[in-house]
């Protein structure tokens, strides 16, 4: 799951737990000592929510119909995908509420060096209405793929993307449901 996800599956906790979802990514290890508690708590979320997707069947069972050659990318492009699902199936006034707030939390406070770079961007881009948008979201998928070594395999996927778009929304609401079910 993106930034979105984490963000709705975490709106019902204090802010500082909200920000702990949003910048787990950046987080390495798992001594959080020197992080606030509700930070640290929103970390650890973050990561449950992680390792119930990555063991999801629905999860697997899309990556396993990736092609070949970039399947082992295909779970990077499938967060992506699935941040686009859920921005189109929530409440409009709901959805951005929440994004407004991720927004104020990412814009005021320092985020973990791996992701200071990407956060104005993101906020100014308005990154997370844009996935509501397919179109935004692939070429969201092309520009990770740009910053990894070698050619880029996750643009490679969007072909499959765009051709198994109706299997991966079917996939994404058996996905969400157990998500939000067990961690929601």
């Amino acid at each position: 799951m993106n930034f979105l996800a984490h963000g709705w599956l975490a709106r019902a906790g204090s802010n500082d737990f909200l920000y702990g979802n949003l910048i787990a990514d950046g987080v390495k290890g798992a001594d959080l000592a020197s992080w606030p508690d509700r930070v640290a708590q929103g970390i650890r979320h973050h990561r449950r929510v992680d390792a119930f997707v990555d063991g999801h069947p629905a999860v697997s069972g899309a990556r396993a119909r990736a092609p070949s050659p970039q399947r082992r990318y295909a779970g990077i492009a499938l967060d992506l995908v699935w941040d686009h699902f859920l921005a189109n199936e929530l409440d409009l006034a709901a959805r951005d509420e929440l994004i407004e707030r991720c927004y104020r939390l990412l814009g005021a406070r320092e985020a973990p060096d791996r992701l200071e770079p990407m956060m104005p961007v993101m906020i100014r881009q308005d990154w997370l209405r844009g996935y509501a948008d397919f179109d935004f979201t692939c070429r969201a998928v092309s520009g990770i793929g740009r910053r990894l070594t070698g050619p880029n395999q996750l643009a490679r996927l969007i072909p499959w993307m765009q051709a198994d778009y109706a299997r991966l929304a079917a996939d994404f609401r058996v996905l969400w449901g157990d998500l939000e079910a067990a961690l929601g």
